[in-house]
């Protein structure tokens, strides 16, 4: 009864608008004194809770998107994408999602994709022609590859808190992001025959060849981050200050767009999203120190085997459940929460941890697209000049590609396991 008590104040924090982080802290604060323990507690679980080497790992990898959004690196990645598949028709379409796989293997946050990416892609695309909801719609659905393939940060979280090898979830997040692209790009195929969407232009090895001389040291940073941790050259908290330091190197000496003045702007904005993620963190790891302590997970897998034994149905139950919890909780604390609770059950019916995860932070990137929470449509919002709910509607029909490929990952592991199997088992 406790525990359902502080499920019922943790929900009405949220919907009352009482941030996550806080939320989470009061939530498991009162249970804590309502069990009379002290609550010296709460301070130890939110020390240990941060005190991890692989988080170190966020701060630089935010930073490192920052850095490439800054350098004007964005714009040299969107004409190599451009001359790469803009020549089919709804070129800008496809230009659209093959940026976003390229920029996915920089920042590793959808937000930052939609954030940077998003504010040329749609200029381009209204330029060009296309309608807004179409550029929208496109723009929100391709980001959420950001946190699919490597690197990424809810990634790096989920892999804290499964105790599980961030290399092989990088490596697991591979084929299913490149997965989503196609998947994408097959739905732009079909609206620009259905709207005659023009090309954007006709394939020239020339023009190929002139934008990949000027977007290929940006191009080689996925190539150091996955390629280093592959190798064992680094782990995945050393390549994301790799990642940092050869973006400060492209911007700072190589391109010269990025002045010291901007440096500090875009580490002031690190320090603050790092911040807001770390207390996200912190306090739900109480609770999630709360719910193992009094097996709440071994309660809840019971329930959930009492109801059906069947591996399908009880993995379409999670799909579902966490949908639904995306729509209305951040990514971050949605992880931290969710996976004391889902990760026994999920291991307990023969999943691999590493699967489950790709599952979880897909099924959690499409709550980005939805209301209430939906951040990334609340940015593109912003960034295109368009009503939020004309976001919403303009995004509604690219969640069935999205969906197909969740469905694909959750009942064929092999998509997903095949490349960490084959590096590291």
């Amino acid at each position: 009864m406790s525990i359902l008590f502080m499920f019922l104040i943790l929900f009405v924090l949220l919907v009352i608008g009482v941030p996550v982080a806080v939320s989470l802290g009061v939530a498991s604060l009162i249970f804590i004194i309502m069990e009379g323990m002290p609550s010296i507690v709460v301070l130890h679980n939110m020390v240990n809770g941060v005190n991890s080497f692989t988080l170190i790992a966020i701060p630089f990898f935010i930073l490192a998107g920052h850095l490439m959004n800054t350098g004007g690196i964005t714009n040299r990645i969107f004409s190599f994408a451009r001359s790469l598949v803009g020549w089919m028709p709804g070129g800008l379409g496809h230009v659209n999602v093959g940026a976003s796989v390229i920029f996915a293997g920089m920042s590793g946050a959808a937000v930052a994709d939609a954030g940077g990416l998003g504010n040329v892609e749609i200029k381009a695309m209204k330029d060009a022609g296309y309608d807004t909801d179409f550029s929208v719609g496109i723009t929100a659905a391709s980001s959420t590859i950001g946190p699919i393939i490597p690197p990424s940060l809810p990634l790096v979280i989920y892999g804290v808190m499964a105790d599980t090898s961030i290399g092989q979830l990088f490596a697991a997040g591979l084929v299913p992001g490149l997965l989503m692209a196609f998947a994408l790009m097959i739905m732009v195929s079909w609206f620009a025959k259905v709207r005659n969407y023009p090309k954007d232009d006709h394939f020239s090895i020339r023009i190929l060849w002139a934008t990949f001389k000027r977007a290929c040291l940006p191009l080689m940073t996925p190539v150091i981050i996955v390629g280093g941790i592959a190798t064992g050259i680094f782990t995945p908290t050393e390549a994301a200050v790799a990642a940092v330091a050869y973006s400060m190197f492209l911007g700072m000496y190589v391109y010269r767009t990025l002045s010291f003045k901007s440096l500090i702007r875009v580490s002031q904005e690190t320090i603050e999203t790092t911040a807001s993620i770390l207390m996200i963190v912190a306090t739900s790891t109480i609770f999630a120190w709360i719910l193992t302590a009094n097996q709440f997970a071994t309660f809840f897998a019971e329930q959930l085997l009492t109801f059906t034994e069947n591996k399908i149905m009880i993995l379409l139950i999670i799909t579902v459940m966490v949908l639904i919890i995306g729509c209305f909780m951040e990514t971050i604390a949605a992880i931290t929460i969710l996976v004391p609770v889902l990760l026994p059950v999920a291991v307990q019916i023969g999943i691999d941890p590493v699967h489950f995860g790709i599952i979880l932070i897909l099924n959690l990137m499409l709550g980005l697209l939805t209301p209430p929470v939906g951040m990334v449509l609340y940015v593109l919002a912003k960034v295109s000049d368009t009503p939020f709910e004309r976001c919403v509607i303009a995004t509604a029909p690219f969640l069935i590609p999205l969906v197909s490929v969740l469905l694909l990952l959750t009942f064929i592991p092999a998509i997903s396991m095949w490349l960490p199997t084959l590096l590291y088992r």
